[in-house]
């Protein structure tokens, strides 16, 4: 049996391959989402097999999304597009396949056959493109929105997830600290934390070896001794 998500900001879209789906036996879609930052929760929550994924949505794209997750936890992805071009870009992105919308049924049940025989039908010729986020995607009270790299002071883990702190704001997002060092400016400087170099006002030098950086906003982020250096250095060349 075949697990599904879809993510599209279109409702007659997901409707119409919903119905699509229905038509076809061993696979089950496990929900639906209208925009990226809900398809991300959705699939560290369901762990579907395949998200059938728009392109085109706003704020945050599908492309834009699959850079968001560790390689280790994407499932395949089928891009669903209007537009043609889109599709060179969809297979750099580790696509299992794509789809034209409105979409053609028989070429849905070729998409479903090589998802089911564990088989991709094309590869790149070349290294995937991963894009570098401009946006982190956060959850805050009752809210959804996005944080701007650049007002972002520092990221750090606690037991409640990733927290995103900013000068105004702070929220917790679905993204690893692992996607944030490896697609984002942010500079690791502990072993729970991340931080915009930017926003360092001073770092003060403590007995023990370790450091604390002192952010513009007067928040205190601890540095360990294994990233001091490298710290130290980045500020001495900015």
């Amino acid at each position: 049996m075949l697990t599904a998500l879809i993510i599209d900001d279109e409702a007659p879209s997901r409707d119409e391959l919903k119905a699509l789906l229905a038509d076809h036996a061993g696979i089950e879609v496990l929900g639906e989402c209208s925009n990226a930052l809900e398809g991300i929760a959705a699939i560290h929550r369901l762990r579907p097999d395949v998200v059938f994924l728009d392109i085109q949505m706003p704020r945050v794209s599908g492309l834009e999304m699959v850079g968001m997750i560790e390689a280790a936890a994407l499932p395949h992805i089928v891009f669903v597009t209007a537009f043609d071009e889109h599709a060179l870009k969809a297979f750099e992105e580790h696509a299992a396949d794509y789809l034209l919308k409105p979409i053609d049924p028989q070429r849905l049940a070729k998409t479903l056959d090589w998802l089911r025989a564990g088989a991709r039908p094309s590869q790149p010729a070349h290294a995937p493109l991963i894009p570098a986020l401009r946006h982190i995607p956060c959850m805050g009270l009752n809210r959804i929105f996005l944080l701007t790299l650049d007002e972002v002071e520092f990221v750090h883990t606690d037991l409640t997830g990733v927290q995103v702190v900013a000068d105004q704001r702070q929220g917790i997002t679905e993204l690893t600290l692992k996607i944030l060092q490896e697609r984002t400016p942010l500079l690791r400087c502990h072993r729970q934390y991340l931080v915009n170099i930017d926003h360092v006002a001073e770092i003060e030098l403590l007995d023990n070896g370790s450091a604390e950086i002192i952010t513009r906003s007067a928040r205190r982020v601890p540095v360990s001794r294994r990233y001091l250096r490298e710290l130290k250095d980045r500020l001495l060349i900015g």
